[in-house]
């Protein structure tokens, strides 16, 4: 479940405790049936404008970060407070993007919330706030996103996204006109257009933000609800089967294992320019990309590194796992399989990416590329 700040925040900008109450007996119940739960909550620099007296959100990057640090403590000691009443303990989990990128912190992120289920305590996950930095790449960008890739730790999931507003509409949610979309099976560009974003003086987030945490969380095989948070018995209704807010079903075709990690989390070493048949041959045919399909390297990267592919349009078609070395593909790129070892001196491989290891765009709805 992710909640957002202003269905955590009063109309002060305080912390609402009342609805912290309400979500940790919700979640203690969802607990106490033998799942796996996880909270990300958002309201930590709500929290601590609050506790300081600020009249509005500092904008500053630096005043942002302490006044996160300054709320996370009441964030927790709240959740902490609430689920001991029900038995549990609350684990805080400050995460930043860099924590996903490796494939060993990926897993250990994983194993570790595990690990925190196994003790019967409920993981209460943020975003490290004080030490990620938007132009280092280190955040994710808002709590969506984090909830989305969070549950794509995991194998099979639901993501509850719980906001101000019941659902996904087809017009803007205060006009009398608009309808509840109550399923979308396929999120594609014509429901993205339905989302209208409304600023908070306190949240990162918006409609738009959900609708891609969503796609990303679907491309994963996992179904998403956005929901009501203000409605005191949302999570109760939602586990008792009820229609509630916006469910979002997954496509058939999704991605597992290390297959997801490279679509949706891996950073992005360096990109490779293909030609157009290359192109067709890994979108239409599932083939490997061998090294006479391309056309240059940009970057620099080791084997085994994630790089992104780039048709002749200057889209990008795929991520995947290398078999060479950057400056090693720029001396075959072009060649046949015949000549690789005339010009490296090995061969160990046959292609440059093996198709096991190679994620299709749209398969992922993924973050901006990195170099």
């Amino acid at each position: 479940m992710k909640v957002g700040t202003r269905v955590l925040t009063t109309n002060e900008g305080k912390l609402d405790l009342a609805r912290v109450d309400l979500l940790a007996a919700q979640l203690a119940r969802i607990a106490d049936s033998g799942r796996h739960v996880i909270m990300v909550s958002s309201g930590a620099v709500g929290a601590g404008v609050a506790k300081l007296g600020l009249p509005t959100r500092p904008v500053g990057i630096a005043r942002l970060q302490a006044v996160a640090a300054i709320g996370q403590a009441d964030l927790i000691k709240a959740y902490e407070k609430s689920l001991l009443r029900h038995g549990y303990q609350a684990a805080q989990v400050l995460l930043t993007k860099s924590d996903l990128r490796r494939r060993s912190g990926y897993l250990h992120v994983r194993n570790a919330l595990n690990g925190i289920h196994e003790f019967g305590a409920i993981a209460v996950v943020n975003e490290n706030d004080s030490v990620a930095v938007a132009e280092l790449k280190t955040t994710f960008g808002d709590n969506d996103r984090l909830a989305a890739h969070v549950a794509g730790l995991f194998n099979d999931a639901l993501l509850i996204l719980l906001t101000d507003v019941h659902g996904l509409y087809d017009g803007h949610p205060d006009n009398r006109d608009s309808k509840k979309i109550e399923v979308v099976r396929d999120l594609d560009g014509d429901v993205m257009s339905m989302a209208e974003d409304k600023n908070s003086a306190v949240s990162k987030g918006g409609m738009e933000g959900k609708l891609r945490a969503s796609r990303l969380a679907n491309s994963h095989g996992h179904p998403t609800i956005i929901g009501p948070g203000r409605q005191d018995d949302v999570l109760d209704r939602i586990f008792a089967g009820e229609r509630v807010g916006t469910l979002f079903i997954p496509p058939k075709r999704t991605l597992r294992g290390r297959r997801r990690w490279i679509g949706s989390a891996a950073v992005v070493a360096g990109s490779l320019y293909l030609d157009d048949g290359a192109s067709r041959a890994i979108c239409n045919q599932g083939r490997s990309l061998l090294a006479v399909g391309i056309e240059r390297v940009e970057g620099t990267f080791s084997h085994g590194d994630v790089v992104s592919l780039i048709d002749r349009n200057e889209q990008e078609i795929a991520r995947g796992l290398v078999n060479y070395r950057s400056h090693e593909i720029s001396q075959i790129a072009g060649r046949s399989n015949a000549e690789i070892e005339s010009i490296l001196g090995h061969r160990p491989y046959e292609n440059v990416i093996h198709r096991n290891n190679l994620v299709l765009r749209n398969l992922a709805e993924t973050d901006v590329t990195e170099h």
